[in-house]
């Protein structure tokens, strides 16, 4: 199960970011908040999932929940950075299965959609997930990292 986990948010998720960090952390999770650490009205999405992005890939974390009004901004600049396998899930079938199938290693999750209570199913079904040992799965795996070693160049 994975224990360290990164969370950020702009102005849009900072409510529902705020709400949930201690709830992780009861859960047993050691929490890295990746900001806001404050509501900024004008912050903007990029820089937040940037920055959950880049704990993915230097390791300082294993997971990350990323929080803006959509989720669908927060998706689209986390995978901009190579290594980093980012979804929108506002249901817990995706939010495990992009685990167990794809190797999701964040999830965005639109604060303006979802509640609490919701979000909380969403990322206990993230967390717990674990990708599934099957060939299909590598095979496909290797084939995304393909199509991202290909655009970097």
């Amino acid at each position: 199960m994975t224990k360290r986990v990164g969370i950020a948010s702009d102005h849009g998720g900072y409510p529902l970011k705020v709400e949930l960090v201690p709830w992780l952390q009861a859960e047993g999770y050691d929490v890295v908040d990746l900001g806001a650490h404050e509501l900024d009205p004008l912050d903007d999405y990029p820089d937040f999932a940037d920055a959950a992005a880049q704990a993915i890939v230097s390791g300082q974390v294993e997971r990350a929940i990323v929080f803006c009004g959509s989720g669908a901004g927060a998706s689209i600049a986390a995978n901009k950075v190579p290594g980093v396998r980012a979804a929108v899930c506002h249901d817990t079938y995706s939010a495990h299965q992009a685990v167990e199938h794809d190797d999701m290693n964040v999830i965005c999750i639109g604060a303006r959609v979802i509640g609490a209570e919701v979000a909380r199913e969403l990322i206990t079904a993230f967390l717990t997930a674990q990708l599934l040992d099957g060939e299909k799965y590598h095979r496909r795996l290797k084939k995304v990292a393909a199509i991202e070693q290909r655009s970097l160049k």
